[in-house]
């Protein structure tokens, strides 16, 4: 596999259906030139379009906030993570699209994130305070 293909695997992941019908359209309108095969055929697809690696960024960027805040950030984004997927399962979701598949794993891992992020938070207290 080449860089670019793998960068649009991890890109690539689901959107809700009706984000991604509404960015497709917006994105093919705004892309293609008066006059393309787009005008005015929805059954055009996005394949022509150049890839957008908008996903990337977004990993990039909760990387500098993970990096900038330290453990407090994780225990925010791995705590919205749990109480999300803790929602979700009490609403009857029992599987995942992420890579843990059961969401009782998926909850673990999430509880284990906070727990080490809360762990950082506290070493790093202690350490300011010289204990």
């Amino acid at each position: 596999m080449s860089g670019e293909s793998d960068a649009r695997r991890i890109a690539g992941g689901p959107l809700p259906s009706s984000f991604t019908a509404r960015a497709r359209k917006e994105s093919t309108d705004a892309t293609a030139p008066a006059g393309s095969a787009h005008d005015g055929d929805p059954s055009a697809s996005s394949a022509d379009a150049p890839f957008d690696p908008l996903r990337l960024c977004i990993f990039a960027t909760i990387a500098l906030l993970g990096w900038a805040a330290g453990p407090a950030a994780l225990v925010v984004f791995a705590g919205v993570g749990f109480a999300g997927y803790w929602k979700a399962r009490r609403a009857g979701l029992t599987r995942s699209k992420c890579w843990l598949r059961d969401t009782r794993l998926v909850l673990a891992y999430l509880a284990l994130l906070t727990a080490a992020g809360l762990w950082g938070v506290w070493a790093l207290i202690a350490g300011w305070l010289g204990a």
